[in-house]
């Protein structure tokens, strides 16, 4: 028997995916099918996938042709595939001419004439317009989130908003935005959708008016600064039918996703502690030191460790208590302790405070530890009494990480999804109302 094995992503499956898929058919007597997840596109630096992977892998499935479907995961499966499955002849099409010629050594490599005049490239074009995105702020966050955003397939940076700086300019695609205003009226007329990456105390003034306006948002943290403000502009976004999210970054990257289903899958047993670090070190003329504008150390940072907190112990926490260090107005450290029924939780959270930034989550039967920085990991392991049943798990993080949440929104978006389910409506309103009494409740025990 003659084995064939090809791979390809399948997305908005197509007549020429299917004429490929017969081709490779015709080579031999077994079909194997490798299905790649998004780490294709990771690895060409590009997030355009449009149908999941079930839906991808069931179009394929629905051809008849695949005697075998596998999924590809990681670069350098497919000679481990090869190998596996006694393959003979490796088949893709020949827009790839020359980058398996290394597989040779394997098995026999086949170049297929791909159909002309079709591709998913010019389907996602033709499926949607590129979403018009508007940047309010011109910092250090959003210049990260512009060339992010040029790492995702229909999404334009159409104009920046920025009242207090004349001479703002934001680069997108190697280029100036082509649009930019003073005037937010001007600034909302010109876009489809925001993103709000100003001071946190201004963050609630510009959602509420941009979601007034029609437009979706999606809001740099801290979010809001009271649970009040939240929950009126998540009533605002549902009325209009808009997305609204929160770019929480580490909520959307794929190690963090991984490590949560991982311990909800009773890895570590019961969870019984979480612990984390944010700390930073800035200079004392930084924006985020400065209480004018609604920052310091907790609002700025808190957000980060109360995402796994809220995540895998819920937001019904029993007592909350916070101790800090304030200079000038502002707390530069500030320590919380959370109380719930079975766990415990604490974190840290620094502007001019350094400590080691890693993360513990300590269970019955053993725990987890993401090395520093842990917000933006791609490993993590699982650690036990036995050392021989240690586990390590390796996940990509391409560029900032930025791009992951740019693409969730964008699918939220053409989905007609409110929010987002890696980051809830009920988890932003929690974070909002901590950052609340946070503000009520925090005395500067030690003063500088």
């Amino acid at each position: 028997m003659k084995r064939v094995i090809t791979y390809g992503t399948y997305d908005l499956f197509h007549e020429g995916h299917l004429n490929l898929l017969r081709r490779a058919k015709e080579l031999g007597d077994y079909l194997i099918v490798g299905v790649t997840t998004d780490s294709f596109d990771l690895e060409r630096g590009k997030l355009n996938v449009c149908d999941n992977l079930m839906d991808r892998i069931e179009a394929v499935r629905a051809t008849g042709l695949a005697d075998r479907i596998v999924i590809e995961e990681y670069q350098g499966q497919k000679i481990d595939d090869i190998q596996k499955y006694g393959a003979d002849i490796f088949a893709i099409g020949s827009d790839w001419t020359g980058k398996f010629d290394y597989l040779r050594e394997y098995c026999e490599v086949v170049y297929l004439p791909r159909t002309e005049g079709i591709s998913s490239t010019q389907l996602r074009e033709r499926r949607a317009a590129p979403m018009r995105l508007g940047v309010v702020g011109s910092g250090s966050i959003a210049r990260r989130f512009a060339d992010e955003a040029a790492c995702v397939s229909g999404v334009d940076i159409e104009a920046l908003y920025n009242p207090v700086d004349e001479r703002a300019a934001l680069s997108y695609n190697g280029e100036a935005v082509r649009r930019y205003t003073g005037e937010y009226g001007e600034f909302l007329d010109a876009v489809d959708a925001v993103y709000v990456a100003s001071p946190p105390v201004t963050h609630y003034g510009y959602v509420r008016e941009a979601l007034l306006s029609g437009k979706h948002v999606l809001c740099e943290t801290p979010f809001v600064l009271s649970d009040a403000e939240a929950r009126e502009l998540y009533v605002l976004a549902e009325e209009r039918g808009l997305t609204l999210m929160v770019a929480l970054k580490t909520a959307y990257c794929p190690a963090f996703n991984h490590l949560i289903t991982l311990l909800k899958s009773g890895v570590i047993g019961d969870i019984v502690d979480v612990t984390a670090s944010v700390t930073t070190l800035l200079p004392d003329d930084d924006r985020r030191r400065k209480a004018a504008v609604g920052s310091g150390s907790f609002n700025e940072n808190s957000c980060f460790p109360l995402l796994p907190i809220l995540r895998l112990l819920g937001t019904d926490y029993e007592d909350i208590r916070f101790v800090s260090r304030f200079r000038e107005g502002v707390d530069e450290y500030t320590r919380c302790m959370m109380q719930y029924p079975a766990a415990v939780a604490s974190f840290q959270v620094g502007l001019g405070v350094k400590t080691e930034g890693n993360m513990v989550i300590s269970g019955s039967k053993g725990y987890l530890i993401v090395p520093a920085p842990w917000w933006k990991t791609d490993y993590f392991e699982v650690r036990y009494e036995n050392p021989a049943e240690n586990r390590k798990f390796f996940y990509p993080y391409a560029g900032e990480g930025l791009r992951y949440e740019i693409k969730e929104f964008l699918m939220a978006v053409r989905a007609g999804k409110m929010d987002c389910v890696k980051l809830t409506e009920g988890e932003n309103v929690a974070m909002a109302a901590i950052c609340r009494m946070f503000k009520e409740e925090s005395v500067p025990v030690v003063k500088i």
